[in-house]
This record gives structure tokens, C-alpha cells and sequence, in this order.
């Protein structure tokens, strides 16, 4: 026994031993170099020096002068491992009524030949819905011949600008640090009035006795990127507030609306170069101006010695600075930056026989006034789509959908005024610590809920809306499928 125990011993020491040799000898995995993540920043004056036709009204308005300069503010970002780049985006922030259908194609095919190692389909444009920017869509309003600059004539200017603010951006990035942090700051407040006959009426008054309630949920939530570079310097911030930037929203100046003085007071605070990345939040049914309590709202601001903007400013910086106290504890380099671009095929929303009919005779009125340009247009559109939809040549609505991961960090977009249930919707559950919703990278209208289309009224009625509710739901499973990609379990 004694024998056979030893045979089997040394039988075992063979076959062992020189395999865990084999292995010793062999040289050590040398560990995965770390990722830098290279951030550059820059902006551009985007504000005519002509007089403009101002965008998001129905009737002509023309500027008469300059509150505060209209600004297009770009942001590189590269994840790179040594000389390899993993992965790139680039994002302009934009004081526009809304990124307007061809303008992120002018921009692309100039910053082409400038960025040959850049994929240009990884550049986007957003908008801050300032209704106090220049027009970017021909044939929108009947112009004077002379003394105004025409969409067209803007378009080449601004494009120009902008394109120069992202080669400068994409030339000065360099290895740098990311943080990001979450507060709360009350800006966005639903602006849809519900009565008791179950209609709704967007700005409606309050103060009636048919007043029943505000129609839909408000997102206080204010989340906030913020970029050092590798000596730990504040160099740029994006921040993610869904309420439009339409506080002023009326007159004839040309202005940035609330985000002028919110940057102001940022720079003032932390640094006169700081870049500032205005990026408005799922908000189609939002304001930043009271509904009720306006006279408690207006006591208070007085007593402060405050404009409106500069209140709104005050509230969305004193929110900044309670994420940054904390997000400063947490500078991150080696992170994960991943950006998939898609396009998506949204369901259009179905135009009744009654809507078509209503909108045809409504359009009639307009058609022969060249000052109601505007009215035409928003009526003869839903009659366009009735034909469309009844010969079946209307297929579906496309859509660009950017999806990014940064860190613990997902950021995703959509062309629409995208009422804020959608992107509570993304945001509750997407995978990702925290969750940055972008709205306006296009123009593709309102995007209301199903709540909103049977109270009616503007932002809801099919005139406002080319995608329903349905494709409103798909936007939102199509985006989270694609966070989702990225966070695997």
C-alpha cells in the first residue's frame, strides 16, 4: 500500500508541479494603460449686427437693439488610451428658438475639412428656446425688403461662428478632469391650466372659478457637469434645467433670456473664463413664470432688487454652487465615455377627418394675407399631413438620437419640446446615476402626452404636434434600450 501510495504521489508532483512552473515563468499581464479624458471648451458671439425678424411668435417682430449677446458655446470631449482615441462628441449649446431643419448639416459639412479626425456625425447642436433670437427658417414670416437680414443671410453667419467655435474647442482640448452633481432649483413650473370642463389652456388664467388644477408634473431636479483641467481649474460646466428659456419671451430686443445673467453671476463667482453649456430638459409643457402667487413672486423679487431673469439666474447658480460643493469631491479622470448615434423612426400622429376639415377652413382665413404668414403655414400643414396620410405616403417621422456615457453619466437627446413626463419617464428609469435629458437638437415640434391631447389647447392640438403620444412612448423605450446598452448588467 505503501508503494502504491507513492507511485500515485509522484505520478500527481509530475503532472502538477511542472504546470505550476510553467506558469510562474511566465511574464506578468502588464495592466490596461488608464483613459484620459481630453475636454476642450470654447464660444462664439452669435449676435447679428443687423436688425432681425425675432423667432417663436406667431406675428413679425423685428429687432431694434441688443440686450445681451446671443452665444453658442461648444464642449470636445475624447476618451483616449495613450495615442488611441476611444471615443469623441462634440456639443454646441445654441441661444435659439430651436436647432432648425439643415443648419446641423451647414454646420458639419464646414467643420469637415477643418476635423478630418473627427466623425462628424458625433457633433450636435442644442437650443435654449430664447424666443428672442434671430430667425433661421425662410419663408416663416413676410420681411421687408430692406433694413432686416434674412433667415439665410443669418444662417451663413452664424454657421461661420459656430463652426470656429468648435475647431477652437476641438484644437485647445486636453487631458482634464469631470464631475458631476445634482440640486434642486424651482425654474420649470407647468404652464397648462386644467378647468372643469376637462379642457386646458396653456398660460390660462388661474384665478377663475373654473380652475381646477396645473395639468402635468414639474422636474425641480437641476443636474451639472463641471470640467477642470489637470491643475484642477474650473474651465466649463453644462447645465441641465428643464424649463425653456423663455422667461422674457416677448419685445423686440435681441437677448439670451435668463442664461445672460446666470452665466454672469457664474463668472463672476468662479472665474471670468468659464464657459457655461446651457442644455434645456424634457420642458414642452414648462415655464419659468408663475402660474399663481405672482403677487407674493413679485413682492419677494422686488425686495431683493431683482429682475425677473436675474431671479430666475439666482436660483439656478445657488443650485450650481450646492452641486459643485459637493461634485469637487469627486474629480474623475479615468472614465468610461461612450457616444451612439442613431437614427429612429417615430410614428407620426394620426390627423382626424374633423382636425383636417377645422384646420383647411382655418387655413382658408390666412391664405391670401401675406402678414398672416405664420397662421397659413400652421394650418395648411395639418391639412398637408391629412393627404399624406390618406394616400400612405407619410411613413414616419425620423429622428437623430445621440446617446452618451460619461462616468456614471448618461445623456441622451430628442428634436422635440418633450413634455416633462417623458423625461421623468428616461430619467426614473434609465440604469445611470445620474440621467441628463437634451431637448431642441432639432425641430420637430411639441411632443405632448396623451393627458394633454384630450385637454387640447396649444402644445397639445395637432397643430403643435407632428408625433403623439405613441411616438412619444417609443422615443422613450428607444432611449433607454440605448442606455441600457451601455450599462451591462
Amino acid at each position: 500500500m505503501r508503494t502504491t501510495d507513492q507511485r500515485l504521489w509522484a505520478i500527481f508532483l509530475g503532472a502538477v508541479v511542472p504546470s505550476l512552473g510553467a506558469s510562474a515563468a511566465e511574464p506578468a499581464k502588464t495592466p490596461a494603460r488608464p483613459r484620459e479624458l481630453w475636454i476642450g471648451a470654447a464660444v462664439a458671439d452669435i449676435t447679428p449686427d443687423k436688425p432681425v425678424a425675432l423667432d417663436g411668435h406667431r406675428n413679425l417682430r423685428v429687432s431694434n437693439q441688443v440686450q445681451s449677446p446671443i452665444t453658442a458655446t461648444a464642449l470636445a470631449l475624447e476618451s483616449r488610451r495613450g495615442d488611441q482615441a476611444l471615443d469623441q462628441a462634440i456639443i454646441v449649446s445654441c441661444d435659439l428658438v430651436a436647432v432648425r431643419s439643415g443648419i446641423v448639416e451647414k454646420v458639419r459639412e464646414r467643420i469637415k475639412p477643418r476635423l478630418p479626425d473627427f466623425p462628424v456625425e458625433k457633433l450636435f447642436l442644442c437650443a435654449t428656446h430664447t424666443h428672442n433670437a434671430p430667425v433661421t427658417l425662410e419663408g416663416r414670416y413676410a420681411l421687408p425688403e430692406q433694413g432686416v437680414m434674412k433667415p439665410v443671410e443669418y444662417v451663413d453667419f452664424m454657421v461661420g461662428r459656430v463652426a470656429e467655435a468648435i475647431a477652437e474647442c476641438w484644437r485647445n482640448r486636453r487631458p482634464g478632469k469631470v464631475g458631476w452633481g445634482q440640486s434642486q432649483a424651482v425654474v420649470a413650473q407647468n404652464r397648462r391650466a386644467v378647468y372643469a370642463d376637462g379642457s386646458a389652456q396653456m398660460y390660462g388664467p388661474t384665478n377663475v372659478d373654473t380652475f381646477r388644477g396645473i395639468e402635468g408634473y414639474e422636474d425641480h431636479n437641476l443636474d451639472v457637469l463641471f470640467f477642470w483641467d489637470q491643475q484642477e481649474h474650473l474651465i466649463a460646466t453644462a447645465i441641465n434645467v428643464p424649463c425653456p428659456a423663455q422667461e422674457a419671451e416677448g419685445g423686440l430686443a435681441i437677448h439670451a433670456d435668463f442664461w445672460h445673467p446666470a452665466r454672469q453671476m457664474l463668472r463672476q463667482r468662479h472665474g471670468g473664463r468659464l464657459l457655461v453649456l446651457a442644455w434645456t430638459g424634457a420642458s414642452g409643457d414648462q415655464t419659468s413664470r408663475p402660474m399663481y402667487g405672482r403677487a407674493a413672486d413679485e413682492r419677494m423679487r422686488k425686495l431683493r432688487g431683482l429682475t425677473r431673469l436675474e431671479e430666475v439666474a439666482r436660483r439656478i447658480v445657488a443650485a450650481w454652487e450646492d452641486a459643485y460643493d459637493a461634485a469637487r469631491k469627486d474629480l474623475r479622470q479615468d472614465v468610461p465615455l461612450e457616444h451612439r448615434v442613431e437614427q429612429i423612426q417615430l410614428p407620426y400622429r394620426k390627423v382626424t377627418e374633423a382636425e383636417a376639415a377645422e384646420a383647411r377652413k382655418e387655413a382658408a382665413k390666412y391664405a391670401n394675407d401675406p402678414a398672416q404668414r405664420w397662421n397659413y403655414r400652421w394650418h395648411q400643414g395639418v391639412v398637408d399631413r391629412y393627404e399624406a396620410q390618406r394616400s400612405g405616403a407619410e411613413g414616419t417621422c425620423p429622428m437623430e438620437l445621440h446617446v452618451l456615457r460619461l462616468g456614471d453619466v448618461a445623456i441622451a437627446t430628442n428634436e422635440f419640446e418633450l413634455y416633462t413626463d417623458y423625461g421623468v419617464q428616461i430619467k426614473a428609469r434609465s440604469p445611470a446615476v445620474q440621467t441628463f435629458v437634451i431637448q431642441l437638437t432639432g425641430s420637430a415640434g411639441y411632443l405632448p402626452t396623451e393627458r394633454a391631447v384630450r385637454g387640447g389647447g396649444y402644445g397639445a392640438v395637432i397643430q403643435s404636434s407632428r408625433v403623439g403620444p405613441e411616438g412619444g412612448q417609443v422615443l422613450v423605450d428607444r432611449t433607454l434600450d440605448r442606455i441600457r446598452s451601455m450599462w451591462p448588467k
